[in-house]
C-alpha cells in the first residue's frame, strides 16, 4: 500500500524532535492516531509498527522519536511532565501536516506511554486517548506487583513473597532517592536474606537490575544509567479520574512486567463512577499485547499478537467506542459498568 508519507521535524521546550506522518491513501478525512513512546532508547520511527498498521486500516498515524532517541535531540528522560508536553507538541505538528486529512486526532501510548497519555490528554483536549499494557499505579507499585507476581508463579507462598517485597522494597527507596538514600537498608536486607533459596528468583521491575551490586558498583554504575528523572512515586488516579475524553484501556491478563490485576480493578472503578473508559483485556497475553509460548526453561516467546486487536485500535481511532469482534478480547463499556464479553462462555480473568 503506498502510503503518504511526511518526514518533519517540530520543536518541544527548546528541543527538536523528529517525526513522522503517515496517511492511508486518498483525499479522505481520517482519524489521526499519534503514537506516545514508551520507555525504550531506540527510534520510535524506526521500530514501531503501529504507524503502518493503522494506515492499512485507514487510520493517519504520527510517530516520533522519543527526546535523546533516534533523531531527536535532548536527553533522554523519563520525566512524565515534559513527556506529555512533547506528546502535545506532537499532536499540534500532525495536525498542522494533516490539514483538511485530518478528522479526530487523539493519542495511543503503551507501557510508560499509558503514564504519560492520559497527562497530555488532560493538558489539552483531544478526541481519545488509547493505553495498551499500561498501568493506572505508580512505578513503586510497579516493581512489587511485578516481584509478587513473579513469585507466586514460581510457586512461592505468601510469607515469600512478602519477604521478596521487602528486599524490592529497599531497593525501590535507593531508586527513588536518586541513589542518596536506602544503601545502608538495602545491604542489611540482602545480607539477611542472600542465602536463602528463593533469594535467586527476586527480580521485579528494576530491583534486579542492582540485587547483585556492590555498594561501589551501585553508586558508580546504577547510579549514572538509572538517572532519568523517572517520578517513581507519581499516582496516575487523580489524572484518570478528571479526564473526559474518551479512553480505551487495552490490557494483557498475563503481563509480567506490567501486571494488570490492580489496574483493571481500578479502571474497572472508573467506569463504574461514569467515567468515559473502555476496558478491553486480552486474558492471554504478556507486554506488548502478545501471546506466548513457555519454554522448559519458563523463558516466554512471544508469537503473535491477538486475533482483533489492532481493529480494535483502529475502531475506537474513529468513532471512541468499540463494536464488533475482537476476538478473545474481555470488554467493559462505558455504559453503566456492564461487562460485555466477546466469549461468553469465558468467565473474566480476576488476576494474571
Amino acid at each position: 500500500m503506498a502510503l503518504q508519507v511526511t518526514e518533519t521535524t517540530f520543536v518541544s521546550h527548546g528541543t527538536r524532535l523528529a517525526g513522522r506522518l503517515l496517511l492511508p491513501p486518498g483525499h479522505a478525512r481520517v482519524p489521526v492516531v499519534v503514537l506516545v513512546p514508551g520507555a525504550e532508547h531506540a527510534s520510535a520511527r524506526r521500530i514501531y509498527a503501529l504507524q503502518r498498521l493503522l494506515p492499512a486500516q485507514g487510520v493517519g498515524a504520527f510517530v516520533y522519536d522519543k527526546r535523546g532517541t533516534g533523531d531527536s535531540g535532548g536527553s533522554y528522560t523519563q520525566d512524565f511532565d515534559l513527556l506529555a508536553d512533547d506528546a502535545i507538541a506532537a499532536m499540534h505538528e500532525a495536525r498542522r501536516l494533516a490539514g483538511g486529512r485530518q478528522d479526530r486526532i487523539g493519542y495511543q501510548g503503551g507501557s510508560q506511554g499509558g503514564w504519560v497519555v492520559p497527562i497530555a490528554a488532560r493538558r489539552e483536549r483531544v478526541d481519545f486517548a488509547i493505553v495498551s499494557f499500561g498501568l493506572a499505579v505508580s512505578v513503586i507499585d510497579e516493581d512489587q506487583q511485578e516481584i509478587a507476581l513473579e513469585m507466586q508463579l514460581k510457586g512461592y507462598g505468601p510469607d515469600v513473597v512478602a519477604k521478596a517485597q521487602a528486599i524490592g522494597a529497599a531497593a525501590e527507596r535507593v531508586f527513588a532517592s536518586g541513589f542518596t538514600e536506602g544503601l545502608d537498608a538495602f545491604d542489611a536486607i540482602r545480607a539477611r536474606y542472600r542465602h536463602e533459596p528463593w533469594y535467586r528468583d527476586v527480580h521485579g521491575n528494576y530491583t534486579w537490575f542492582i540485587l547483585p551490586l556492590s555498594r561501589h558498583d551501585i553508586l558508580t554504575k546504577a547510579a549514572p544509567a538509572f538517572r532519568f528523572g523517572t517520578p517513581f512515586h507519581y499516582d496516575p488516579m487523580p489524572t484518570l479520574a478528571a479526564l473526559t475524553v474518551p479512553q480505551l484501556w487495552v490490557l494483557g491478563g498475563k503481563d509480567l512486567e506490567a501486571p494488570s490485576a490492580e489496574t483493571s480493578r481500578r479502571i474497572d472503578g472508573l467506569i463504574a463512577r461514569g467515567r468515559p473508559i473502555t476496558l478491553a483485556l486480552y486474558p492471554d497475553t504478556e507486554h506488548g499485547m502478545t501471546l506466548f509460548e513457555t519454554g522448559k526453561d519458563g523463558q516466554r516467546t512471544s508469537t503473535r499478537y491477538p486475533r482483533g486487536y489492532f481493529r480494535m485500535l483502529a475502531d475506537f481511532a474513529r468513532t471512541g467506542r468499540l463494536q464488533g469482534d475482537y476476538g478473545k478480547a474481555q470488554i467493559t463499556r462505558p455504559t453503566g459498568g456492564a461487562q460485555v464479553s466477546a466469549n461468553p462462555g469465558q468467565a473474566r480473568s480476576i488476576a494474571p
